[in-house]
């Protein structure tokens, strides 16, 4: 049996790692009646303000001003640079089914630029954002995710027909779905707002995990053909997994690290449209980590021995 320093028994502890990841799924689910779902003004609709200025302006009580102006309706307000300018600017999120109103628009506009007349203060741009377009990017997303789901099945059930591809592709799908409702869960407990960065990170963990479980079957497929019939599924799976263990979580811990530094730099500044990204996604590629090695793998073997009987069978058998 060739060398390989880790030793874990995934096979066995699969219930342990079943149930945690149960709860996981239970709770991210629950989490949106308990904490509530935040959508961006991309998918509620509202208006977005551009405000361009000079020096230094504090976003909280800027927001606070915007509200005051507008009577109590509830802003959002992030800050950036104009590149065709270089100037600084601020942009206030107003969410609201018909938009803000032209009167509202010159009330909130004479307010802000008397009291930020110091920073030369100056409206930049106005746009009324319309919930359907938010609605049909994420329709295209939803669209694009099961059609890759599919497009996964595929390739695995054809590439691997040899250890029993089209199971393995689903429980390779059933892991990213995983990892899916953990990233969603991330966003929904820390009052992150369901935006396109949510999509961007949804995506990227895909990449990721969908890559690392690939690496695992290859492994299996290798060992299959290097073993014949000398092991088990269950064997053969445990030492796959255990010989791509150190390859899986360099790559995972670089990206993970680096995450962790952008998110902690963000938030010494305060940057959270980069907290929204660098945050979930490090909890994402811890998930997709864990789905890939503890669930995709173990939950493949499990649906096997099922087919079988309860027993563990040869890699071949499993793909008849």
């Amino acid at each position: 049996m060739s060398e390989t320093k880790f030793k874990f028994d995934y096979i066995k502890n699969r219930k342990i790692y079943f149930i945690i990841s149960g709860i996981i799924v239970i709770f991210s689910i629950l989490s949106t009646f308990i904490f509530g779902a935040k959508l961006d003004i991309q998918f509620k609709g509202g208006t977005l303000i551009t405000y361009l200025y000079e020096g230094d302006i504090d976003s909280n009580a800027f927001a606070a001003d915007a509200e005051e102006a507008l009577g109590g309706i509830q802003v959002k307000v992030t800050t950036g640079t104009d590149f065709n300018t270089g100037k600084n600017n601020i942009q206030l999120s107003l969410l609201s089914n018909s938009g803000l109103t032209a009167d509202k628009q010159i009330v909130l506009n004479d307010a802000l630029e008397e009291k930020y007349a110091d920073n030369s203060l100056q409206m930049a741009e106005s746009t009324d954002v319309s919930p359907s377009s938010g609605k049909e990017f994420f329709q295209k997303c939803i669209v694009a995710a099961v059609f890759a789901a599919i497009v996964l099945i595929l390739y695995i059930a054809i590439r691997f027909k040899n250890i029993g591809g089209w199971l393995a592709g689903i429980c390779a799908v059933i892991a990213l779905f995983h990892d899916i409702i953990v990233v969603y869960g991330t966003f929904v407990i820390f009052g992150m707002e369901i935006d396109a960065n949510f999509m961007a990170v949804i995506l990227t963990i895909l990449g990721y995990s969908i890559n690392d479980t690939i690496v695992i079957y290859d492994r299996i497929r290798e060992n299959n053909t290097l073993y014949k019939d000398k092991l088990s599924l269950a064997e053969l799976t445990n030492l796959s997994t255990n010989q791509s263990l150190t390859r899986s979580i360099n790559t995972s811990v670089t990206t993970i690290a680096t995450m962790l530094v952008v998110t902690i730099v963000a938030m010494v500044y305060g940057v959270n449209s980069i907290i929204s990204f660098s945050f979930p996604m490090m909890i994402g590629l811890i998930s997709g980590t864990y789905s890939t090695i503890c669930i995709a793998g173990p939950l493949w073997v499990w649906l096997e021995e099922k087919k079988n009987g309860g027993n563990s069978p040869k890699a071949e058998a499993a793909a008849e």
